[in-house]
């Protein structure tokens, strides 16, 4: 459970950054009260700002199960690996190796991290 917990905080952070970076495309624009209407209606921002409060709630969550030093890592590093492979298919953003090997050594260092905590 404590696991499928962090899973869906990487989830609910990863989903809202990319909701966030849609709602910044054009013809969207940044929700202003200059113009209310503009900001209402820009839903990815609205959604991904809800999802960024879902992931904390899920990180909250996990804290009460996970140490610390465990939690942090694994969401982080899961939210950041999750989002640098789903601009690849989502926006078309080139993978470099450098950073498909940073996600591989991200991914090496939690597993050290998280080891002995299964």
């Amino acid at each position: 459970m404590k696991w499928l917990i962090l899973i869906l905080g990487i989830a609910s952070n990863a989903s809202a950054s990319i909701l966030i970076k849609i709602s910044m495309m054009p013809p969207r624009k940044f929700p202003s009260l200059g113009e209310p209407i503009v900001a209402l209606s820009n839903w990815p921002f609205w959604l991904g700002l809800g999802l960024y409060g879902l992931a904390f709630l899920f990180y909250a969550a996990a804290l009460t199960r996970l140490p610390l030093n465990v939690a942090h890592p694994v969401l982080t590093a899961g939210a950041v690996a999750s989002v640098a492979l789903c601009t690849v298919v989502i926006f078309r953003e080139p993978l470099y190796w450098t950073t498909a090997a940073g996600i591989l050594l991200v991914i090496a260092g939690v597993a050290l991290i998280t080891a002995r905590v299964a």
